[in-house]
């Protein structure tokens, strides 16, 4: 990556200072700077830092691990350092103590682990010979208490019950449950031992804590011992009716007129399926699909996402916007998913502010069926939890994985929902009424171009002829996890979510502007202080291809971006994330920038049902720091950019990557830091800024599109 003068010298002044912090306070734990040995021929400069000067930083370090620009300057002037060699000297230790807490949680864990292996033991040493003669299960002796005795045998039972689920199904449905047992206790979910690494982990988005919102979804209490047999009683006829809409075919889903979907046959689904969830609501809408394809995972780390609830909403953040694991009922058995039985809560989103989220509460239960052959179920369970505010109830969704040769996995997806979408825009009503919005063509082309993505994340074979491809492979992680990060964000902050509110500024009809504001505390992903978030939806004469197109082109980019200010925008790297050349992650720099030390970090992403433009603006020191394989957790990152819909009136099998004859849905959406003081109060004039800056660049981009399409 070229760079000028002054940034090499702040490169310089960056390594130099890692440097001095880790010989001066024996930090060794640094996520950043060079491996000493990969250039033996450089000779290091040591800038030790003085006693005084660690004893002073670490005193300020208990006190305020993440001091902001202010304190920086003050500490050091105290110290007589450069402010850069305050910041990495704090950034150094934190990056230290984090890896201490890790190693601490490590040792905990392998303590708590030794100990489950050595009663497991005792346990089978005890049970070896002896059956009991009522249940002709194991028997409790010797040693054995009356509790180990108990769990023992509800896990016989239900080892015997994953057996035998599926003849039973039907027998059971409708009916009470008598002496069903309650299944394991809840542990922590082991680690995964994924072909990605811990791909994912974003504890935001599972615990429900994006930007401090009020989280309705934490309300949402577990379920009580004695709603646990139904629960269960529900999975397993959840998992059989999956099995079959995956499979059958005439008359419960006919071909639809265009010969591309099938459509579920209503009238033969309650006469084939009359029992679950009950009745369909007054006044909901039935929504269901079902797709199928091949894509690059194998068939157990694609059941690990499924059942992981921080890697699942991940892969799907464009789809999920907040989830989490209410109680683990089961967590399987023989070491893996079979029979792991989770009750859990999320909400599902379009991005844009014009469509609801759809909150669910629902168990999901995975099967194995047969060698290479799993299936992943969601049910709700909304009779559980009497609310008169359900607006979607999940009928048996989800989906069947089958094992296919060289790591390939062939999915059979069905969404089946009942929903009330009378709060749906007009705008979006035609997408969400062709199920194009939330259904199973959405969820598997997401799962498509994200299992492209995660191969790009380990792929070593880079060529190294072009210009600009970045081959370093940690270099290559760090970058894409950071913008992973930045997708994430972007699509929790968009839609009209009921952790927030927008309020709507001007005018009526679709072009609105709505904008919110949140404060960020303590986030070192994010900048502190008061950020506005602005986002309007429109319709584009224009199919979603070319929109596309031509906001993630960095020769484009002029046209629309005011903050660029007419100039040029060049790329100076790329990570390719897939077969289409839309996909993939940029470093871009703007010619007529104000701020030289800041470069635009881009994600431009594209699958047949949504596209996705999202950028920005990074510190080029920070930057340097990722591309080296630092840990780009600590990277401040504010989220603007583009959703890219079709807007439903194009032939129903038409791909947004063809030249479909319909419109386009275009959501654009800023974020912005207004002040950096978070308690400050927000000023009119920081709206109207925002409100002024989206206007513009809606006009802009239906002037030049109009262009083209003219």
């Amino acid at each position: 990556m070229t760079q000028n003068t002054s940034e090499s010298e702040i490169a310089r002044l960056r390594e130099e200072e890692f440097d001095s912090t880790k010989s001066g306070s024996e930090n060794h734990e640094g996520a950043s700077g060079d491996d000493q040995e990969q250039r033996p021929n450089k000779k290091k400069r040591y800038h030790r830092h003085t006693q005084h000067q660690i004893q002073e930083m670490e005193a300020f370090f208990k006190e305020c691990p993440h001091p902001d620009d202010k304190q920086r300057k003050e500490l050091s002037r105290e110290l007589g350092l450069e402010p850069l060699q305050v910041k990495f000297w704090f950034q150094n230790k934190r990056t230290q103590m984090k890896t201490q807490h890790e190693r601490h949680e490590n040792t905990q864990l392998r303590t708590e682990n030794e100990k489950l292996r050595a009663d497991n033991m005792r346990y089978r040493e005890a049970l070896s010979n002896a059956s009991c003669p009522n249940c002709g299960g194991p028997t409790a002796i010797g040693e054995m208490s009356f509790d180990e005795h108990h769990l023992r045998l509800e896990n016989a039972r239900l080892r015997e019950e994953i057996d035998r689920i599926s003849a039973i199904a039907a027998k059971y449905v409708g009916k009470p449950v008598v002496n069903y047992p309650l299944l394991s206790p809840p542990v922590p979910s082991r680690p995964l031992e994924l072909a990605v690494g811990n791909f994912g982990a974003q504890p935001g988005i599972g615990g429900g804590e994006m930007y401090g919102a009020a989280d309705l979804l934490r309300s949402i209490s577990a379920p009580t011992e004695a709603d646990k047999p139904m629960i269960i009683e529900l999975a397993v006829a959840a998992m059989e009716e999956l099995i079959r809409m995956a499979q059958m075919g005439e008359p419960l889903w006919m071909t639809s007129l265009d010969g591309t979907a099938a459509v579920l046959n209503e009238d033969e689904y309650v006469r084939t399926f009359p029992r679950g969830i009950g009745p369909k609501p007054t006044g909901f809408k039935c929504e269901a699909s079902r797709e199928t394809a091949v894509v690059i995972m194998n068939h157990i780390s694609l059941v690990e996402i499924l059942m992981d609830v921080n890697q699942w909403s991940t892969v799907f953040s464009g789809i999920v916007s907040r989830a989490m694991t209410l109680e683990v009922l089961s967590t399987g058995v023989a070491g893996n998913y079979n029979g792991a039985l989770q009750v859990m809560t999320a909400e599902f989103q379009v991005p844009s502010p014009l469509v609801p989220t759809r909150e669910s509460y629902y168990v999901r239960y995975c099967k194995q069926h047969g060698e290479g052959t799993w299936a992943v179920v969601d049910v709700s369970l909304d009779n559980l939890r009497p609310s008169p505010a359900v607006r979607c109830r999940r009928r048996p969704s989800g989906c069947l994985i089958q094992e296919m040769p060289n790591g390939y996995s062939k999915v059979t997806w069905v969404e089946h929902v009942e929903v009330d979408d009378r709060g749906v825009h007009n705008l979006y009503k035609q997408l969400v009424s062709t199920g194009n919005a939330f259904g199973a063509k959405r969820w598997v082309a997401t799962l498509d171009r994200q299992c492209e993505r995660l191969a790009s994340v380990m792929a070593t074979n880079i060529p190294t002829v072009e210009v600009g491809v970045i081959t370093n492979q940690d270099g290559r992680k760090s970058m894409l996890k950071l913008a992973e990060r930045m997708v994430i964000s972007f699509c929790a902050g968009v839609s009209a979510s009921t952790a927030h509110t927008w309020t709507t500024l001007s005018g009526t009809g679709a072009d609105d502007v709505r904008v919110m504001t949140r404060k960020s505390v303590d986030d070192p992903g994010r900048p502190p202080g008061i950020v506005l978030s602005a986002a309007t939806s429109f319709w584009l004469p224009v199919p979603p291809k070319r929109v596309f197109d031509f906001l993630r082109d960095e020769n484009t980019r002029s046209e629309w971006d005011i903050l660029s200010n007419g100039g040029v925008v060049q790329e100076m790297a790329h990570i390719a994330n897939g077969r289409d050349t839309g996909n993939c992650v940029s470093l871009l720099r703007s010619a007529n920038s104000s701020q030289s030390n800041m470069l635009i970090l881009q994600e431009s992403c594209t699958d047949p049902t949504a596209s996705f433009v999202i950028y920005a603006p990074v510190d080029i020191v920070a930057m340097n720091v990722v591309l080296n394989g630092g840990d780009p957790d600590y990277v401040a990152l504010l989220p603007s950019g583009f959703a890219i819909l079709p807007d439903g009136t194009s032939l129903h099998g038409a791909n947004i990557g063809e030249a479909a004859s319909g419109g386009s849905l275009l959501t654009v959406a800023f974020q912005i830091l207004v002040d950096s003081v978070p308690t400050a109060k927000l000023s009119l004039g920081s709206v109207a800024t925002v409100n002024n800056l989206i206007a513009c660049t809606v006009e802009r981009i239906k002037a030049s599109l109009s262009c083209e399409s003219a």
